[in-house]
């Protein structure tokens, strides 16, 4: 096959690609106006908060005005000063218990990390002088998947995101990206439940699950242009190829 041979081969792939990827404007843009309208102002759902439930991972940090005292309820820290200073991960059983040095065992299951803070400062007020408390949920993590640029698991440190960020976090949708079907799968007490967001109308700000939970999945699946180009291509590639081949064959002859 020759060198011409192969650019004629790119030239015909490339064409047969982006014909079978037309698409317009309605089926790309994000948050449009329904027709008609000129809703300008849309009222968000309340803002979740989690709560910790049995196999989350907490990160928490304890310190005082007295850092050797504190230091004993860091184990295996050695720096208790710093504006970032290391956390200490625990584990909540399955019976939504953490175990703190000194503290024992305490209940945390059903509770937000703001509310887990307050407890155990309160606990720990009768060993330390002005106890201060951080308390992180390590375990809020979204799984992104599909047309966009950049997939992947992605932890959530500040414990509140909602489906515009998360896309941003991916790098946003490639241009394949349907972005009138976008999946979200969310599972609760053991059932998995599966909606659809609709991210060209401005409705997606108003819906319940804008704001995502810890183990949400995002999946955005592939329009119709990846699709027909895809199909465009293994259809007319076998054409393409045998008639290049039966070309060569004849050049080779006649020289």
């Amino acid at each position: 096959m020759t060198l011409s041979n192969n650019r004629w081969l790119i030239l015909i792939v490339f064409i047969s690609f982006f014909l079978g990827s037309c698409i317009s404007r309605k089926q790309v843009d994000y948050f449009q106006k329904k027709d008609g309208t000129s809703e300008n102002n849309i009222q968000l759902p309340p803002s979740f908060e989690p709560l910790v439930i049995p196999n989350d991972l907490l990160e928490i940090r304890v310190s005082s005005i007295n850092p050797e005292a504190a230091r004993f309820f860091n184990p295996g820290s050695t720096d208790n000063t710093g504006p970032d200073p290391s956390m200490i991960n625990y584990l909540v059983d399955a019976k939504g218990e953490i175990e703190l040095p000194l503290v024992g065992k305490v209940h945390v299951a059903g509770n937000s990390t703001r509310q887990i803070r307050d407890l155990l400062r309160e606990r720990l007020e009768k060993y330390l002088q002005s106890p201060t408390v951080m308390v992180t949920l390590a375990s809020y993590k979204i799984t992104i998947l599909g047309e966009v640029k950049v997939p992947g698991l992605y932890q959530v440190k500040s414990e509140k995101i909602n489906i515009t960020e998360a896309l941003g976090l991916a790098g946003d949708l490639t241009i394949f990206g349907d972005r009138k079907t976008i999946m979200i799968i969310r599972e609760k007490e053991g059932v998995k439940s599966f909606f659809s967001v609709d991210l060209t109308s401005r409705d997606i700000f108003s819906q319940p699950y804008y704001f995502l939970h810890p183990g949400d999945v995002i999946y955005v699946p592939a329009g119709k242009g990846r699709i027909a180009s895809a199909d465009a291509f293994f259809r007319i590639a076998p054409i393409v190829i045998s008639s290049l081949t039966l070309i060569s064959l004849l050049f080779i002859r006649i020289n």
